[in-house]
């Protein structure tokens, strides 16, 4: 059965020092000028069941301004059981409990997972390939413990060659640190193929109902060492790992003139198409944000696929952002069942039904607040 937060508190979080949503239910509407507090909550959400944040804010910047430490807690239960997750910060570390019980975020990934959607997803499309890349491994790091270690575990190793190459170090030292690079780097490479070929299938479909079957939607990953996408099915590790060697010895000398990596996962491509043009060229305005609501309804797709429960939808003031026909295939989807959390300035962007089926809570929040 699906977990769902029925109760959350945030102790000295942002602009909160003490505030508890009580009784929360399927739709939480949270309603309030701008700069009030609303993100905040979302941001707090996403702490406890993604375990990071969009706006990858260092501990500092989570905790409220004067304050040695902040707190986040959650009640969760899928109406069997019931746990109790609290996040910690402080100094330069995130501490997470689950029932009273300290746990490593690789332990908690895919418990009660999450989507998120803000406005500056809808640059994904037309935006940079790390944004594309940092999307895939974040869906990919929720629903596999493996993938968010891997993944972990390559960045370190990549910023380790980052700083042997802008130190022009000597060869040999390179040619350990690639030995690590193609091991670790095959992996994810694996991981994200796989992960791409999933994501791939509800995309399309979701894209072709919201754009009313207008146009075609493809997408293409190409790793590092190409200029196409592999188009003949799951690759190999043994397969990466050739591939990846060989274009780190051929192009070992352009890495050392520009002194950083040039080949790896770090370096991949995500391209979407539509009728087979790139999108973020020929694609409009309208085309390319029904790509971004297709990938967002994917991705939760893709974790109630693998995970077997519906992920917690994360919808902070996009309302706003999409019109008529993108909102009403949105309100579909929330239809379905994932308990959501939304924000917005202006109640007038839902219709009366969905309302009606919401729990609509007004900020500010203030000290102690029960709400």
């Amino acid at each position: 059965m699906t977990l769902r937060i029925e109760s959350l508190t945030l102790r000295d979080f942002r602009n909160y020092d003490h505030a508890t949503l009580e009784n929360l239910g399927d739709v939480t509407v949270l309603v309030g000028e701008n700069a009030i507090g609303k993100t905040n909550i979302i941001e707090g959400v996403q702490l406890l069941t993604a375990l990071s944040s969009f706006r990858h804010a260092t501990i500092e910047q989570l905790v409220r301004h004067g304050q040695e430490r902040g707190r986040l807690e959650a009640s969760i239960s899928d109406g069997n059981r019931q746990l109790a997750m609290a996040l910690t910060l402080e100094g330069h570390s995130k501490k997470y409990q689950l029932n009273g019980k300290a746990k490593r975020p690789a332990d908690l990934k895919g418990l009660v997972p999450s989507v998120i959607f803000t406005p500056d997803d809808l640059d994904l499309v037309k935006g940079s390939m790390t944004k594309r890349r940092a999307a895939l491994d974040a869906l990919g790091s929720q629903v596999n413990k493996n993938y968010y270690i891997v993944r972990r575990d390559y960045e370190k190793v990549i910023r380790h060659k980052n700083r042997l190459l802008k130190e022009e170090a000597a060869p040999a030292l390179l040619a350990t640190i690639d030995e690590m690079l193609i091991t670790v780097g095959s992996q994810l490479v694996c991981y994200r193929d796989a992960l791409f070929r999933r994501l791939v299938t509800p995309l399309v479909s979701l894209y072709d109902g919201i754009s009313s079957g207008r146009e075609v939607l493809g997408m293409q990953y190409v790793p590092s060492w190409s200029e196409t996408p592999d188009e003949n099915g799951m690759i190999s590790r043994e397969t990466v790992r050739e591939a990846l060697a060989r274009a780190l010895h051929e192009r070992a000398g352009e890495e050392q003139a520009r002194r950083r990596a040039v080949v790896g996962p770090h370096a991949d491509h995500l391209v979407f198409t539509l009728d087979g043009q790139d999108a973020s060229l020929f694609g409009s305005q309208g085309q390319q944000r029904s790509i971004v609501l297709a990938y967002k309804l994917a991705e939760a797709a893709v974790i109630e696929d693998i995970l077997e429960q519906k992920p917690v939808l994360l919808l902070d003031d996009v309302m706003s952002e999409l019109d008529g026909q993108r909102r009403e295939a949105l309100v579909a989807h929330i239809a379905e069942g994932s308990q959501t959390f939304l924000t917005t300035a202006n109640l007038a962007y839902f219709d009366q039904g969905m309302l009606e089926r919401s729990d609509v809570r007004h900020l500010p929040l203030t000290a102690s607040d029960h709400i």
